[in-house]
């Protein structure tokens, strides 16, 4: 059995914590917490629940159990969802429908785009982002600098806007020089065109120093876990419309969700998930 286990320091207040999902490498089994009282809440335009917590104790206790191997990525994945983390300008759509057609579409295409992008990001983490106080995905014309969210949200409303589906996953990157702990979270994209299902992580390969991405969840060495899909949840229990992520916990607070403060991240059954067979 895998399981992951995610603690904090307690403050007034609730938190929203992710219920995982199904993918072909892992699915979720079950959901404890303990120094929290916990319920349940839909975003229902992303077609996922959240746990709900409030502390009753110093410090929250998460825990995730997933059992290796699943079933396909859910269908609603792979959905238009339409916000301004996903709605392309229309120089983007343009300049990326015409990438796409002049690499002869279909898989060479979607390939296309993906160096297209790969091309123009540089890997870091902006106090400013470049979408920052829009309503859309802006078009890029120059290097611009770009975490894996960043990267990732330029690359979805690319696609899409070239016909092509493509489903965004956050989750947990574990390092094999780690095998049971993580820093943070980390994101990826998953395609599908004719029949074939793939995925990309732009990000990884910037950051290992290669620009030409192949797919496939690579270039670093590790395991990853997918614990929610989708940019731009809508909450209406808790008042919250277009949430960037909510796949970690997350403090609701009057300046908005907040990822807590000195938390620590665990990953038991390394070998289980790493020996799943990843996509292409």
């Amino acid at each position: 059995m895998i399981e992951v286990t995610m603690r904090f320091p307690a403050q007034p207040g609730q938190f929203t914590a992710p219920m995982g999902m199904v993918t072909p490498q892992s699915s979720p089994v079950s959901f404890t917490a303990t120094g929290a009282r916990m319920n349940t809440v839909c975003a229902a335009n992303v077609s996922q629940h959240l746990a709900l917590g409030e502390p009753e104790a110093d410090e929250v206790v998460l825990r995730w159990q997933f059992a290796p191997g699943g079933g396909p990525y859910p269908q609603e994945m792979f959905s238009t969802f339409d916000n301004r983390f996903t709605r392309a300008a229309s120089g983007m759509a343009g300049e990326t429908v015409e990438i796409a057609q002049s690499a002869g579409g279909g898989l060479a295409g979607l390939q296309a785009i993906v160096d297209h992008v790969a091309g123009i990001f540089d890997y870091g983490h902006p106090e400013d982002r470049f979408y920052d106080g829009f309503d859309e995905i802006p078009h890029l014309c120059d290097m611009t600098t770009g975490s894996c969210v960043d990267i990732n949200a330029y690359l979805i409303a690319g696609l899409r806007s070239a016909g092509y589906e493509a489903g965004y996953i956050y989750g947990l990157f574990v390092p094999e020089t780690k095998r049971d702990w993580a820093e943070d979270g980390h994101c990826w994209v998953v395609t599908r065109h004719d029949g074939m299902v793939q995925c990309w992580d732009i990000a990884h390969h910037l950051k290992m120093g290669l620009r030409k991405v192949t797919p496939g969840l690579n270039p670093r060495p590790g395991v990853r876990l997918a614990m929610g899909h989708s940019m731009g949840w809508n909450v209406p229990a808790l008042g919250l419309e277009a949430v960037k992520l909510m796949a970690l916990p997350l403090w609701i607070t009057d300046q908005g969700p907040q990822v807590p403060e000195s938390m620590k991240i665990s990953l038991s059954g390394y070998d289980e998930l790493a020996a799943v067979p990843e996509p292409a």
